[in-house]
């Protein structure tokens, strides 16, 4: 019997006692990996993929929860921006980090992974990659898939606790139930604290800081705004598409967005509003933020002002509530009459120029003051993490503990929507199985 089987046999043998939990000193693996996310089950099936004996432990019921509602269900697995120098700019500062993870694992090699094993892509707006069948479970059987080729021990209801050190090196995990497990290098991929339904509590980041590392703020993003006005609930449901919105922080520009933003009962939200809302929770702290939404970025100040006198021409009789249905969506109408302060029921041919220009100026310029962002029960990520300093980004190692890899979103670096954080986790997840489960003096040599 070859000793893959006679070592699979012993894994059956101890998942048939797991009720006993013994302490495993007598099974020392290559590699444990700590989370059952993307990130995590990429660098799992990575390190086995290379011939080490590795264990992932997660903590819910069954891997990949969270993976399984990202793009609604569907999965948005990467962005189709093939140049990484432009591909990093969607992380923020610290995107540059990602330039080698990207050399190793890159965008294309995320598309021919699921490929090759079965799952075909496609590309819709924005050059956001789907599964063909728009389903993230097809996702998730391909890396289950990967996971088994590579005989990875998975354990799941398995919560981690503890992590034990000496001097500059993990010795052990301990799980809730005191099971101790042994390895060689250590993955911590236990994601952020956004979704803590689906097992990112940010345990990862407190194991981090006992360890010694520094973890830089942590703050909800791609995450909707809560306004201070009220009329945005007036709007509640309405969704914008070719519209603007900038940051202002002090009266300052700061930041802006074109695309599409949704009205709710609090405020804002849609893919516009949740990429700048890291910008906005750092800005918070800082002052004042307004926003300013452009409803016709398209139109310069006189080029919407002769439109609008070509609609008053031909609405000249018509009350002012009643003229503008050819220029806004129905719901955003009495919100605009409101804040115009022009008289709902005066006649058109009655409003003065100068009312115009009010109004002009007002669909180029609809002011919101930010309350606060909603918070990490409906952050799709968590900004901030383990500082990227401490982190080598040619192996994802930390530079304080000698067998500590990090991996995915517990990292303090985040994109925007549209794929950006799953790469993240992918780019990040191989090279961080890669590097923990190879020897140093053969990294080079891997041929991917």
């Amino acid at each position: 019997m070859s000793s893959k089987n006679l070592l699979n046999n012993r894994r059956r043998e101890l998942r048939s006692h797991l009720h006993l939990r013994p302490a495993l000193q007598d099974l020392v693996y290559d590699v444990v990996v700590i989370g059952g996310g993307p990130a995590g089950i990429l660098a799992a099936g990575r390190a086995g993929e290379l011939g080490a004996k590795v264990l992932l432990l997660e903590k819910n019921a069954a891997l990949g929860r969270k993976l399984l509602i990202t793009g609604k269900g569907r999965s948005n697995i990467t962005k189709a921006e093939f140049n990484p120098k432009e591909l990093v700019k969607k992380y923020g500062r610290g995107g540059d980090f990602l330039l080698y993870p990207l050399s190793i694992f890159g965008v294309n090699d995320t598309i021919n992974f699921f490929e090759k094993k079965g799952l075909k892509t496609k590309v819709e707006q924005g050059k956001r990659i789907f599964p063909a069948s728009d389903s993230a479970n097809d996702v998730l059987g391909i890396l289950l898939k990967y996971l088994k080729s590579g005989y990875v021990e998975i354990e799941t209801d398995s919560e981690v606790v503890k992590l034990q050190k000496e001097q500059k090196r993990i010795k052990k995990v301990i799980l809730e139930d005191g099971t101790e497990i042994f390895a060689k290098n250590y993955i911590i991929a236990t994601g952020g604290k956004s979704y803590s339904g689906t097992g990112s509590t940010g345990d990862g980041y407190e194991w981090a800081k006992g360890l010694g590392h520094k973890v830089n703020k942590l703050r909800p993003a791609l995450v909707p705004v809560k306004i201070k006005e009220s009329w945005p609930k007036a709007a509640q449901g309405l969704s914008l598409k070719n519209i603007e919105l900038t940051v202002f922080l002090n009266g300052k520009k700061k930041d802006s967005r074109f695309g599409e933003l949704l009205f709710t009962h609090f405020g804002i939200s849609g893919p516009i509003v949740l990429d700048l809302s890291r910008t906005i929770g750092e800005l918070l702290e800082k002052g004042g933020v307004k926003l300013v939404l452009d409803l016709k970025p398209a139109l310069d100040f006189q080029t919407l002002d002769k439109r609008i006198q070509g609609d008053f021409s031909k609405y000249g009789q018509k009350l002012f509530k009643n003229s503008l249905y050819d220029l806004l969506p129905q719901k955003m109408i009495p919100v605009i009459i409101e804040l115009s302060g022009i008289n709902p029921s005066k006649k058109v041919n009655e409003i003065t120029r100068e009312e115009r220009h009010s109004l002009v100026r007002l669909l180029k310029g609809l002011e919101m003051t930010v309350s606060s962002l909603l918070g990490f029960k409906t952050a799709i990520v968590t900004a901030g993490g383990v500082s990227l300093g401490e982190i080598d980004s040619k192996t994802m190692k930390s530079r304080l503990i000698e067998n500590l890899f990090f991996a995915g979103e517990i990292i303090d670096l985040q994109g925007a929507t549209g794929g950006y954080n799953l790469q993240l986790c992918w780019s990040t997840g191989y090279l961080a199985g890669q590097s923990a489960a190879t020897p140093t003096s053969l990294k080079r040599n891997i041929q991917k």
